[in-house]
């Protein structure tokens, strides 16, 4: 939609600053997650945990923490992140790419491939190095874009979250994408398609993990903004020149940085279930206008992404930055 700019959300954007600067949010609203996953049985020992000291068990997240631009909900930023003694993945993950649906001449597999790319390593995505497991490991930071795979509707236009996982369980089978405990695999879906758990009703991206051959592999669900650009699209101008591919690149930064801190969902969280990406879905902080007139908040490698911060934990609690302090 070229030519017409769309407000990102009730709390704008503000003015050309300098980027990856460390900002606060007053309050990242949202709606909260619905709906159950499956999660490992060490997943209960938290519970058990809290249970033994006296305090409510937090509830427990489902990984479609971040909902869409038209939800309202309890303040995001009201509880600190807790660990809550699972795994996180540490060191430095793999990406792989699914393109579900038709992509041809579409510039978001080389956008989405650069944004990758230039994640790892950078002061935004290093935010994830503040996660440790108990043992004291943590994220690196990195990431490796490990390739990219075309899949031609081979589960149709809606899609099951199980349909998502066999997607990915059905490329590791044919070996178009290795079998990689340090891999976060991820589907993206063309205008049309849907995922009927709920897209663009409560979530615009989701995380998950399937498992095979007793392991877990990590999952990362992006629909297109194109489809509900009122409930996905941040802004109708994208800085690279396609809002859908743009909408996608800040729903892939947030799901990747949660699937690194909580994979299986008995890691991170708060008291609601919110995971650390989620405690600032759709906050930006300070943002600078790029040539065509759209907003952006981060420069990774020669392109500009408008990309939601992230939560960064501090003694207090914790706030929304765009960069590690």
């Amino acid at each position: 939609m070229p030519g017409r700019s769309f407000p990102i959300n009730q709390r704008g954007l503000h003015g050309a600053v300098s980027v990856l600067a460390l900002v606060v949010t007053a309050a990242c609203r949202d709606g909260a997650p619905t709906g159950t996953t499956s999660v490992p049985p060490e997943a209960t020992v938290a519970s058990a945990v809290s249970a033994a000291k006296g305090k409510p068990a937090a509830a427990a997240p489902n990984g479609k923490g971040i909902g869409t631009l038209q939800q309202t909900g309890v303040q995001r930023t009201r509880y600190r992140v807790e660990y809550h003694l699972g795994q996180v993945m540490t060191g430095t993950s793999n990406v792989y790419l699914i393109w579900y649906g038709n992509w041809t001449n579409e510039p978001a597999p080389t956008i989405i491939r650069d944004l990758v790319i230039g994640l790892g390593g950078s002061p935004y995505f290093r935010i994830n190095t503040l996660y440790p497991d108990a043992s004291g490991a943590a994220p690196s930071g990195g990431l490796i874009f490990g390739g990219a795979v075309n899949d031609l509707y081979s589960r149709g236009p809606t899609l099951s979250d199980q349909d998502i996982k066999d997607i990915v369980l059905e490329q590791m089978a044919v070996q178009s994408i290795p079998v990689d405990p340090r891999g976060i695999y991820v589907v993206l879906t063309t205008p049309d398609v849907t995922a009927s758990s709920g897209w663009a009703e409560s979530y615009c991206a989701f995380h998950d993990f399937v498992m095979r051959n007793g392991g877990s592999h990590k999952i990362v669900y992006i629909g297109s903004p194109r489809r509900s650009p009122t409930r996905c699209a941040p802004q109708l101008i994208g800085p690279n020149g396609d809002y859908n591919a743009d909408g996608m690149a800040s729903l892939v930064a947030a799901e990747l940085f949660n699937a690194t801190v909580d994979p299986v969902f008995n890691a991170y969280y708060d008291k609601l279930g919110l995971e650390p990406a989620d405690k600032c879905a759709w906050s930006y902080g300070a943002t600078y206008t790029t040539p065509n007139g759209a907003q952006a908040n981060v420069r990774l490698g020669n392109r500009d992404f408008l990309l939601q911060q992230l939560w960064v934990p501090t003694k207090k609690g914790g706030q929304c930055a765009l960069a590690l302090p």
